[in-house]
């Protein structure tokens, strides 16, 4: 009995314990993102920023964004969400969706949607001007021109497809001594628009100069004629200089013009004109000349294992992936003096792919280079900031390069198709008006790499080849602008000898040589 007892006791014991026992082991942190998503109707790929955990899309116009359908989307692993293909989202405002797993995250996606609307009319002068929120459209004619018939040319206020009423307005002149009235009906959505034609004293104007620091690019508006350009002098010269008509763009009332080889850091005043009529006169000042520091790349220093493309105590310009790949072996890029024939007595930058490790016991590391910071090694991967400031607009990239290609023999998942292929080098430039430099993390679970389609890149140019060359080579690299009236703030420059190694795809011994790298800032 006493056994039995001390058994039931110990019984009593136990499951009162238990009610004072607490879980204090934490569930692991496991970050959750979206890494791809696309609707119908997007147009290019989306833009994500897993840091703020928000996606941007750009939509066509024809999409209802009330009922925005989800083509595809891809998420890391172990992310648990209501989102996928066929999911209908409401992007009229930004979208919150959850993803879960041990953690909740909300991310944001938000839809932008840009519509073309046009409101064109016979001895217009200038651009129309739209308000959506109002429905107002208003365009601008000539003194001379009889308000009581104006004849319409073209009008679209709605996505294409949308119908307007009256449907005659294109087909006979319109009095516009009164504002008119139509209704544009696009998806069972009918919308009010007002339309004004009002006169403009002034038939050409001057609208805006953006100097550049060799070129200047200039806008302006005026009635259509044969004879219309812009005129342009030094600030302490009298003598008014036509731009070539070759230099020039029209589009129905606007027209641009780019004026090259202008002397840097210099005043300028510049006009438009339309027959014998001149627009307002501006003035402006191009700007200096920037050069890339270290450009050469004569200048390095070692630190360890670690080669480092610029003088020990001095500005650091250039970096590249040897604090990742010296963890494990030696440095992947390193100076050189096999050097182009316009730097005999310096050094160039000898960037070569490897397998550092022992065994299976490590990963391929694609030789790079490039403008910004190797900020740490993330387990075997890293995390790097592209990019350095930068305010000024080049046009080109120059170097001289010199390739060797190996056989691809290390692939992702991603590319396994490249197995056996011939490796490709990669060079590109950016310019753009990011508010810090470009976080890259080549993680799989979390990675983050640039992406040429960035709104916020002014800029861009790349080259890629799988061609070995036997001697060096001149490349120049001519940047397309995206836009004209946006200032840059930071300039991105990254070579790689193999194109794929963000995904540590490449080929052991693909060996890129870079050497006398410089902008140039003319058309």
């Amino acid at each position: 009995m006493k056994s039995i007892s001390r058994l039931l006791s110990l019984l009593i014991l136990i499951v009162g314990l238990s009610g004072c026992i607490k879980n204090d082991i934490p569930y692991p942190v496991v970050k959750l993102y979206i890494t791809s998503i696309e609707f119908d109707g997007q147009i290019g790929s989306a833009v994500i920023k897993p840091e703020d955990r928000v996606v941007t899309v750009r939509l066509d116009e024809t999409v209802d964004l009330k009922n925005a359908i989800v083509k595809s989307v891809v998420l890391t692993d172990d992310a648990r969400t209501d989102l996928g293909p066929g999911s209908v989202l409401d992007l009229t405002s930004p979208c919150l969706v959850e993803l879960s797993f041990y953690q909740n995250y909300v991310w944001t996606i938000v839809g932008n949607q840009t519509i073309e609307r046009r409101f064109v009319v016979n001895g217009q002068i200038g651009e129309s001007v739209f308000d959506h929120v109002s429905k107002r459209a208003v365009t601008y004619i000539s003194p001379q021109t009889d308000l009581s018939a104006v004849t319409i040319t073209d009008l679209k206020l709605a996505p294409a497809g949308a119908v307007i009423t009256p449907t005659d307005l294109l087909l006979k002149p319109q009095d516009f001594r009164e504002p008119l009235q139509v209704d544009v009906q696009y998806k069972g959505v009918t919308e009010r628009w007002t339309l004004f034609v009002e006169s403009k004293e002034s038939v050409v104007t001057t609208k805006s100069a953006t100097p550049w620091v060799n070129v200047v690019w200039l806008q302006a508006e005026s009635m259509e004629s044969d004879d219309r350009g812009f005129e342009i002098r030094e600030t302490n010269s009298t003598e008014w200089i036509r731009v070539d008509q070759s230099n020039l763009t029209f589009s129905g009332n606007s027209y641009s013009g780019r004026v090259p080889h202008l002397k840097a850091e210099t005043a300028y005043v510049c006009r438009a004109y339309v027959d014998d009529n001149y627009g307002e006169e501006l003035t402006f000042v191009t700007g200096r000349a920037v050069e890339l520091p270290n450009g050469s790349l004569d200048n390095w220093h070692k630190n360890g294992k670690v080669w480092n493309p610029w003088l020990s105590g001095e500005y650091q310009f250039w970096d590249s992936g040897n604090k990742g790949a010296s963890s494990m072996g030696e440095s992947n890029t390193q100076p050189t003096s096999e050097t182009s024939s316009l730097n005999p007595n310096g050094q160039a930058a000898k960037l070569e792919s490897k397998f550092v490790g022992v065994g299976s016991l490590g990963k391929f590391a694609a030789g790079n280079l490039f403008a910004g910071e190797f900020v740490k090694i993330d387990g075997t991967n890293g995390i790097l900031d592209f990019g350095k400031p930068f305010s000024t607009f080049p046009t080109k990239l120059r170097l001289d390069y010199k390739y060797t290609s190996s056989t691809i023999n290390y692939v992702s998942s991603e590319f396994e198709a490249l197995k056996g292929r011939p490796d490709s080098c990669f060079i590109w430039i950016a310019i753009g008006d990011w508010s810090e430099p470009v976080e890259i993390r080549t993680r799989p679970s979390n990675r983050k790499l640039f992406d040429k389609t960035d709104p916020h890149i002014i800029a861009y140019s790349e080259f890629t080849t799988s061609e070995s060359t036997a001697d060096y080579k001149e490349l120049i690299l001519e940047l397309e602008y995206r836009a004209l009236n946006r200032t840059p703030t930071y300039i991105l420059v990254v070579a790689s000898a193999s194109k794929w190694g963000d995904y540590f795809t490449g080929g052991v011994g693909s060996t890129l040589w870079v050497d006398e790298m410089s902008l140039e800032y003319d058309y």
